[in-house]
């Protein structure tokens, strides 16, 4: 209790002190973010990305009201129903997973505010409806990745897959993918074995995975969890290939895995491979200007491809929001639809997450263009050319 009720503080602290220096401010974000309970992997790198943010966008200045969920969707719904009602938000940002945020797109669409989640799921997104018309989501869609990465391994030469994956919607989104188009690139699975985020151990599945004798093995999940499979199959002996998705691009998943994941090749965000990107690729560019308001708002310490959802899920407002000031004033529902007006206009905007297109009936805004090719070398992620 006593390390959520300091976390709380930390929050509070964030959103005051930003607060106090923009006492004439005009914009209000409002943020609802896991920073505590199973989420808070993902909320707490969000929660330090917010004194990055900028201060001021179009001569307006930036208020930022930032609030832990808890990783309830309860707790972000009542946070969401405060920032609108008592803080009058412009735009709410939120949360950190799909469960969390799934309430929120009922209360954006009835207050008529526009929504970025950070969250992974295509369902938060699509199908594109009246209620959805105010989401945006800036995390990838699984399935871009699933496809990229399917076709990297046919031209690899693999003909059979060993599949694994989270016994969730996220492993069985993989599985649903990977399904669909691996006879369509002349592969095979040879197997669909699950387990539970919580699992100590997947021996069992290893083994029958072995057994299959495919010619590669892929990975259907994310953090450290996914470290398990791959530890195993490589003390079991595999030596072939293993394939696993971006929900792995963290620090903490090379730190756990060590030897046994150095190799692992995944499709994921430009983020993880800007670094080996041309000098003047505009990937570079972006995560340069993340990394340095990180690291001057956290005391040098480096960012995480989790803070980089509320970074760019803020640039596509900053982006929209010069366009709208001429169309309307801060704190009017007007403002608040120009904002989400604008940002469906969005054209070949390089983002840490990719490449971003809206349209009126994809509000997500990627394509294979975003799915990037990296792989684990030597303790570091590296782009595959």
């Amino acid at each position: 209790m006593l390390r959520r009720n300091s976390w709380m503080i930390v929050l509070a602290t964030v959103a005051t002190a930003v607060s106090v220096g923009s006492a004439q401010a005009q914009i209000k974000v409002g943020i609802t973010m896991s920073a505590s309970g199973p989420g808070a992997a993902l909320g707490q790198p969000q929660s330090k990305t917010v004194a990055a943010l900028p201060k001021e966008i179009g001569g307006q200045k930036i208020t930022y009201f930032a609030l832990d969920d808890e990783s309830d969707p309860t707790k972000a719904a009542q946070n969401a129903r405060k920032l609108i009602s008592e803080e009058k938000v412009d735009v709410m940002i939120g949360s950190s997973l799909t469960p969390v945020s799934l309430p929120l797109i009922d209360i954006a669409a009835e207050s008529k505010t526009p929504l970025m989640t950070m969250a992974a799921a295509a369902v938060l997104v699509a199908p594109m409806d009246d209620k959805r018309k105010w989401v945006y989501k800036v995390v990838p869609n699984d399935d871009i990745m699933a496809n990229a990465i399917a076709k990297y391994i046919a031209k690899t030469g693999a003909k059979t897959i060993g599949y694994i994956g989270f016994s969730d919607a996220y492993g069985e989104g993989y599985y649903k993918v990977l399904a669909a188009e691996a006879p369509k690139l002349g592969l095979t699975l040879t197997t669909h074995e699950v387990y539970a985020r919580s699992d100590a151990s997947v021996t069992g599945q290893v083994l029958k995975i072995i057994a299959s004798k495919p010619d590669a093995v892929f990975i259907a999940a994310a953090g450290t969890p996914a470290v398990l499979p791959q530890k195993a199959l490589r003390e079991r002996g595999y030596k072939g290939p293993i394939f696993q998705t971006h929900g792995v691009a963290t620090e903490e998943f090379i730190k756990l895995g060590g030897k046994d994941v150095d190799g692992a090749i995944f499709t994921g965000e430009a983020f993880s491979g800007a670094e080996d990107m041309p000098a003047d690729s505009p990937f570079r560019k972006v995560k340069a200007r993340f990394v340095d308001a990180y690291k001057a708002a956290n005391g040098g310490a480096a960012p995480t491809i989790f803070g980089v959802h509320l970074w760019d899920s803020m640039t596509l407002v900053e982006n929209a929001i010069p366009e709208a000031l001429k169309l309307a004033k801060p704190g009017t529902p007007e403002f608040r639809a120009a904002i989400r007006d604008q940002i469906e206009k969005s054209k070949d905007l390089a983002l840490n997450d990719g490449l971003s297109n809206m349209t009126p009936d994809n509000h997500n805004g990627y394509d294979e263009r975003s799915a990037f090719l990296i792989k684990i070398e030597n303790g570091a992620f590296r782009l595959v050319k």
